[in-house]
Parts: C-alpha cells; structure tokens; sequence
C-alpha cells in the first residue's frame, strides 16, 4: 500500500498555514511553537531548523526528540476521523497536532490544549 502523501511533504510548507489559522483567529505564532514543542519535545532552535530543512512528516515526527506522553489524552474528530481511533502512528501523530492548532483556533486556553 502507498504511503499517504502527507508523509513526504515539507513541514515547513504546512507550518505557515498552522500560524495563519491560529492568527486568525487571534493567536500567535509562539503559542503554535508550543504547542508543537509540547507534542514533539523538539527545542525553539530545533523547530525552526526542521522548518529550514524543510524535514517532511515522516522525518519530522521519526526524529522527534520526545513525543510527549500525554499526548494519548488528545481526543475528538479531526477531518472527520477520531485521533484516538488512527492506527498508523505517523498519521496519529500528524492528527494530534492538527487537533491541537484547531483547539488553539477555537480559542481553548493554552492549559487545556497542553493537557496540563
């Protein structure tokens, strides 16, 4: 079977779009860092030298330096599925962070989405 074609596009080229989303809606560019430092345990410096590499998923979430454990108490529907229910790792993990700009969007509070 294919892989999905998310797997080898550029984080990078997603990434605007995470902080578009987010801004829009009245947010910043640094809560989207967070929340993606929290979920991947990637530095700020780290992040951003992934975003110049223009790493793809696959690679980005492979080299993560330390996937969160509490990101299994992500629940709820993105796209229509259940991130709980997503049984390839790499495409869960794509979803949870999909799940968490999209709770940022909404306007949830930063403690609620880190699961704190």
């Amino acid at each position: 079977m294919a892989k999905h074609k998310i797997y080898t596009m550029s984080f990078a080229k997603v990434y605007p779009h995470y902080v578009t989303k987010a801004e829009r809606k009245g947010r910043t560019k640094a809560e989207v860092d967070e929340i993606i430092r929290w979920l991947t345990g990637y530095s700020q410096e780290e992040l951003e030298a992934q975003l110049e590499k223009e790493t793809d998923f696959e690679t980005f979430f492979a080299e993560a330096p330390d996937l969160n454990p509490s990101r299994d108490l992500i629940k709820g529907v993105i796209c229509g599925v259940r991130v709980e229910d997503i049984e390839e790792p790499t495409m869960q993990e794509i979803r949870y962070m999909d799940k968490l700009i999209d709770e940022l969007a909404k306007g949830k509070a930063m403690e609620k989405i880190l699961r704190a």
